[in-house]
Order: C-alpha cells, then sequence, then structure tokens
C-alpha cells in the first residue's frame, strides 16, 4: 500500500507493530496509537495528516473467526475499540479496511465493499471500506473467472499474514483515486 503511494510521488510512511517486508526506511515499528499521542504532545492539536488508511486486525473483528467470539470478548473489545481509533484518527480523510464482520453492527454498515476482481485479480475477497472524506473506489479492471483462493489457504505459521495481503490492483487504485 504504501509504495502504491510512493511511486506517484507522494509521502507515505507505514506503521506497524511487526516490521516492514520491504522498504525499512519509510516504516514506523510502533504503536499508532502512541504515535499520534507522541505527534500530538510535540506539534499541538492543529496536526492532521492528509490520508490514513488503516487495517486494524480482523482476528477478533472477522465473521470467519465468529466461533471463537465466545472465548475472546476481552480481545475483541479491544479490537473494537482500535477499529474505532482508527476510524477516529486525526487526519482529513480516512478510510479503514476490514473483511466482513462485526463492525458492521458494532459501528455501522461500510460505505462500500470491494472485491480483488474488481481491480485486475481473479479472486474474490470481500473486503469492507468505512471511508471519512474520499470517494468510494472505482473498479478499475474487472476480471472474470474468479476464485475463493484466500479462504482456501491451508495451514501454515504464516497463514494470517497471507489472508490479510491487501492486492496491488487495490493499492493502486487507492493511491490513483484518493490523491487528486
Amino acid at each position: 500500500m504504501r509504495e502504491a503511494f510512493r511511486v506517484r510521488g507522494h509521502s507515505a510512511l507505514s506503521c506497524d507493530l511487526l516490521p516492514c517486508e520491504r522498504g525499512p526506511e519509510h516504516h514506523l515499528q510502533q504503536d499508532i496509537c502512541d504515535l499520534f499521542g507522541t505527534i500530538r504532545r510535540s506539534l499541538g492539536d492543529g496536526w492532521e495528516p492528509d490520508l490514513i488508511i488503516a487495517f486494524p486486525p480482523c482476528t477478533h473483528l472477522s465473521v470467519s473467526g465468529a466461533r471463537w467470539f465466545k472465548d475472546k470478548l476481552i480481545e475483541q473489545e479491544e479490537a473494537v475499540k482500535f477499529f474505532m481509533e482508527m476510524i477516529n484518527a486525526p487526519a482529513l480523510k480516512v478510510a479503514v479496511e476490514n473483511p466482513i464482520g462485526i463492525m458492521s453492527t458494532r459501528y455501522r454498515k461500510p460505505d462500500q465493499i470491494i472485491q480483488p476482481w474488481q481491480f485486475g485479480h481473479p479472486e474474490t475477497k470481500a473486503t469492507c471500506l468505512w471511508l471519512k472524506n474520499l470517494p468510494k473506489l472505482q473498479p478499475t479492471n474487472v476480471v472474470v473467472g474468479r476464485e475463493g483462493r484466500v479462504w482456501k489457504l491451508g495451514p501454515s505459521p504464516n497463514r494470517w499474514k497471507d489472508r490479510s495481503r491487501t492486492y496491488q490492483g487495490i493499492a493502486d487504485a487507492m493511491a490513483e483515486q484518493w490523491t487528486h
């Protein structure tokens, strides 16, 4: 995602508790909420980036994990709280991405549900977008012959990471359509 914006000339950073897989010079490995607090203390409440695109972890929010919800109430409440912190992030424009899950009832329905096949990838993976001051994404390359590859991934230590990747076509569409 970050690189899709950078190649178009935008100053873009990523922030995550995990290390990044490429471009570590443009990555802040820390808690985004701590970063917001540090910046506000340094620059005051007037600080507001142009755009924040947030990808809160979906483990405790997605319907695919619903069978475990009853055993993870505390974790789910923490996930909901973090999701809402991203919705209310201090930015002029905000997009929060997550799969179909409980936030449609805990917060509100998403502004848009997109699919990779709308952006050049022959796969299905419903992805919800909650938007603030952003237009809905317009499909860029509709593909026929679609498959639900992501949910078919077998067990592995990196399954969660592989399932959560943003498709390049979607990242490119966001970078192109949300920076005019």
